[in-house]
């Protein structure tokens, strides 16, 4: 625009608007309805750029640190956000180890705080609070602004009907276009009735001052070359990759167009065709980049969503024993490791779903505490239990009382059986105590009937004489009394010769064995029918006795599997020491008895299914 103008000129002059189509929205209106769907910003000029990937945490904190101390507010947000993020993946995943590592050897930890943690948590509150300082403060001047906008609105009005002479009110003019450009911005809602109110009366001064028309013409030029080199600017940004980026400076080149000056009536239409085009190209594709982000944040909580419903899971049913615990242990570590590997979900829903994921995790871990805080008690109890009867059979191994001491050792290791295990770290020992015990005294014992194996033949023929009685025994009506009595009889005529051993031992265990399959057949047939008559009272009296009935065998089943597994393993130990055939035949035919008791069971369960 001219600096000057002669008072004597009364040329014809056409007003072309600034706002070049008011019927195209503008893209500060574009801007806020995408700010109002929670994007990500672009990145804030004036902050230094940051690497985070191999940095420790105290590190992280430092580099927060000096960003808070040095840089405006408002240029950080994304440094740190990148920050923050780095910071909780170490930190999360430091946690986590620490935790999985305490699970592996049994043992319960509470997690100290964390001093780099701590001093994050500080810098970040002091960010927040000089954040919302300088958007406070900001959102006063954005006032102040607006209110000297309107002042100069209204001394604009004023020029229309201004005495001084043409020269002094377009050099006023000036100075008021000067002040305008000057001020910075204003609120965001009131911007573009600012502008039309703002152009209506620069239109009125110009029809007013009725400028010359050579002087229009050359201001008019000038105003063409700067919006052709907008548009150009415009076009050029439509074609860079970075899409966040152009449209940040779409907005700058808006805002200049906005500033510049009309164009000639037959130039204003084709002019600004051309810088709404490619303003529309890079607004479609702003508006398409985030439209895909959103897309892909809804397919995050999805999975997280799953991921959350996978942790609940495991924790609807808790387990019951270590080896299911450290199953379930792995499943949720790789339910966590999984979820790392998920971007962000929608903002609105993103801290609420890390809750619930976060939530599942710490009901698993308070459950499992609480488990091995009952088995550590437990474990604790059978120790002591068991170091009891060390040393009972320590103040017998040295006896002479062979059959009172085998007694007693025999009492000793049946109540060993009874007894539950204990820790890992001392189960090897004070078994290693007990067995060393039972060994020393029955090597004696062995030791010392070595000189009376001219007996052994006289007790083959009282051990046949006794299966021969075994055998034509009615046991149906004798019972179990009759075959502990057998037993007792047994065990009292002492050795055989070592070559009819086996023999001899062999039709023992099948007479035994046949004995016990007649009792415990009568006795399987009477329980089952009584179990059934049992059933059918339940059944008809009441639905909820029979479902508890049944979840206490369902139990029973599994407490008698996991005996079945000790026994199993106990036996491995037994098959180490000298003498000890015994115990293991005892142990196997523990193995044996509980495995009918579950078959038992399990048929109770059956006929309470099938409703027989």
């Amino acid at each position: 625009m001219p600096t000057t103008i002669n008072s004597t000129q009364t040329p014809e002059l056409e007003v072309v608007s600034v706002a070049e189509d008011a019927s195209v929205q503008t893209t500060e209106q574009i801007l806020e309805n995408t700010e109002s769907t929670d994007c990500p910003t672009p990145a804030n000029e004036g902050a230094e750029e940051i690497v985070v990937t191999g940095k420790s945490k105290s590190e992280l904190v430092d580099m927060l640190a000096h960003l808070v101390e040095n840089y405006p507010v408002n240029s950080i947000r994304e440094q740190v956000e990148q920050i923050k993020t780095a910071f909780y993946k170490i930190h999360r995943a430091q946690v986590d180890s620490r935790l999985k590592e305490a699970a592996e050897q049994g043992e319960n930890i509470e997690i100290a705080p964390d001093a780099d943690e701590a001093r994050l948590k500080e810098l970040l509150k002091v960010y927040r609070d000089a954040r919302d300082k300088a958007t406070a403060e900001s959102d006063k001047v954005k006032e102040e602004n607006y209110r000297l906008k309107c002042e100069i609105i209204e001394e604009l009005k004023a020029l229309v009907s201004s005495e001084e002479t043409l020269n002094a009110t377009y050099t006023r003019f000036r100075e008021l276009q000067a002040r305008w450009k000057e001020i910075g911005q204003v609120p965001q809602a009131k911007v573009n009735d600012l502008w039309e109110r703002y152009n209506l009366h620069v239109e009125h001064f110009y029809d007013f001052v009725k400028i010359n028309k050579e002087l229009r013409d050359l201001d008019l030029k000038k105003n063409f070359e700067a919006k052709v080199a907008l548009c150009e600017a415009a076009e050029a940004l439509a074609e860079q990759a970075n899409i966040v980026e152009s449209f940040r400076k779409l907005q700058k080149l808006h805002d200049q167009w906005r500033e510049t000056g009309p164009v000639a009536a037959e130039q204003k239409e084709p002019l600004w065709e051309r810088f709404k085009a490619a303003s529309s190209i890079i607004n479609r594709r702003h508006q398409e980049h985030f439209e895909s982000l959103k897309q892909e944040q809804l397919k995050n909580l999805e999975a997280k969503t799953a991921l959350c419903e996978a942790a609940e899971l495991i924790i609807s049913t808790p387990p019951t024993s270590h080896k299911e615990w450290n199953k379930a242990n792995e499943r949720l570590i790789e339910l966590q490791n999984q979820w790392r590997t998920i971007g962000f979900a929608p903002k609105k829903d993103n801290t609420k779903i890390y809750d619930r994921f976060r939530t599942a995790c710490d009901r698993f871990f308070e459950l499992k505490h609480a488990f091995y805080a009952e088995v550590k008690d437990d474990m604790e109890q059978n120790l002591s239990l068991k170091e009891a009867l060390c040393e009972a059979a320590e103040l017998i191994q040295e006896s002479e009382e062979w059959k009172e001491a085998t007694e007693k050792l025999l009492e000793l290791q049946a109540e060993w059986k009874k007894i539950g295990s204990v820790s890992r770290r001392h189960a090897d020992a004070v078994w290693r105590r007990f067995r060393a015990a039972c060994d020393h005294f029955f090597e004696r014992k062995s030791a010392h009937f070595a000189n009376v194996e001219d007996s052994y033949s006289q007790n083959l023929e009282k051990k046949r004489a006794l299966l021969d009685e075994m055998n034509g025994a009615d046991i149906k009506a004798g019972g179990y009394d009759m075959i502990k009595e057998f037993q007792r009889r047994w065990s009292e005529i002492g050795f055989v010769p070592i070559k009819h051993k086996e023999e001899i031992q062999k039709l023992y265990k099948q007479a035994i064995d046949r004995m016990f399959a007649v009792v415990r057949g009568a006795d399987r047939e009477n329980s089952l029918s009584k179990f059934k008559e049992k059933v059918n009272s339940m059944r008809q009296n009441s639905e909820r006795r029979l479902r508890t009935e049944r979840e206490k065998l369902y139990n029973r089943v599994r407490q008698l599997e996991q005996e079945v597994a000790t026994l199993e393993n106990n036996i491995g130990f037994f098959s180490k020491s000298k003498g000890a055939e015994s115990l293991i035949a005892e142990v196997e035919e523990k193995i044996v008895k509980t495995k009918r008791d579950i078959a038992d069971i399990v048929a109770k369960i059956k006929m309470i299914d099938d409703g027989e």
